[in-house]
């Protein structure tokens, strides 16, 4: 037996079976359309000949992030070069002259603390070069004033050795150099580092040549010792030719000299061994071209009897 035909729905007694299937048909093209990737764009690239390797266009698709990565259908973007403009360059120039004014004085007085601390290890090692010949000469300072004379002795006060200029005595230590060569093997310490090659250490009243023993190159002295500035027989009270340490500190108190500093010592500690040269403004004698310069700024470094060596400001000095 054949089954029974259903019995027809609402749409097909309104349409009947035809109108129901184009109804049905119609609602699947409207799922489709909705629903449906669009197609991926082409962009048709040529190649060498006009066309593609083969004289066909290639038609490559458009993906989310470009066109196809297979074949590099971009040829690479041509950056523009970057300049600096005029202004541009004027603006860094003068800030680096800014910076430069600002950093070249901080980077000096840098350079000479460092050559004003190496002064100070000089004079130190003069002062126990010093010490380690007492100790070999029974506690008794060099006598050597014979040398003093041998490597040119300049007189003093009466004007005949620098033409009434400053200093008033010879206060050089070339004589040092040779007396003291078995304790000191390094010639370089007998010169500040800031004076030497400056007008100040080419001067006749600071430098003087001696040749120690064996003989190496000549040694210069640019120190000046203050307390061996004149071979004088008898030996002045403020010389310390021979004598022993306690000896010179009594003379200096008993001389009571203005130009000592201090004029009355307390004890070895007080009495200056050798020092920077120096030449005040507030000396009538000093050389014009010299009047105010110091080796270091605005003092001179100092080495005591007892080894220490101290800084010293001095207000008459540059």
């Amino acid at each position: 037996m054949t089954p029974a035909p259903s019995p027809p729905g609402p749409l097909s007694r309104r349409c009947g079976r035809g109108g129901a299937e184009k109804s049905r048909a119609a609602a699947r093209s409207r799922r489709r359309f909705f629903t449906r990737t669009p197609p991926l764009p082409q962009r048709r690239e040529r190649g060498p000949g006009g066309e593609g390797d083969n004289g066909i266009a290639l038609a490559l698709p458009v993906t989310a992030y470009g066109y196809s990565n297979r074949v590099n259908v971009f040829p690479p973007r041509r950056r523009r070069a970057s300049a600096f403009t005029l202004i541009e360059l004027l603006v860094v120039i003068a800030i680096i002259a800014i910076l430069a004014a600002i950093l070249f004085p901080v980077f000096a007085q840098a350079r000479e603390k460092a050559r004003q601390t190496s002064c100070a290890s000089n004079l130190r090692q003069i002062g126990v070069a010093f010490l380690m010949y007492q100790q070999d000469y029974d506690d008794r300072l060099p006598d050597r004033r014979d040398l003093k004379i041998t490597l040119g002795y300049r007189k003093d006060d009466a004007g005949n050795g620098w033409g009434g200029a400053w200093p008033p005595s010879d206060p050089r230590g070339g004589w040092a150099i040779v007396t003291l060569d078995a304790y000191v093997k390094n010639g370089a310490i007998w010169s500040c580092p800031s004076i030497a090659g400056s007008q100040l250490g080419a001067s006749v009243q600071v430098v003087q040549t001696a040749a120690r023993v064996p003989a190496p190159p000549p040694t210069l002295s640019r120190y000046w010792l203050w307390r061996f500035d004149r071979p004088d027989e008898p030996i002045p009270l403020t010389n310390a030719w021979g004598k022993s340490e306690q000896q010179l500190v009594d003379d200096i108190v008993a001389a009571n000299d203005a130009t000592i500093n201090p004029r009355q010592p307390s004890g070895p500690a007080d009495v200056e061994l050798a020092v920077d040269p120096y030449f005040p403004r507030t000396i009538p004698s000093v050389p014009t071209n010299l009047k105010g310069r110091a080796v270091h700024m605005g003092g001179r470094n100092r080495v005591f009897l007892d080894g220490h060596v101290k800084y010293l400001r001095d207000a008459r000095t540059d």
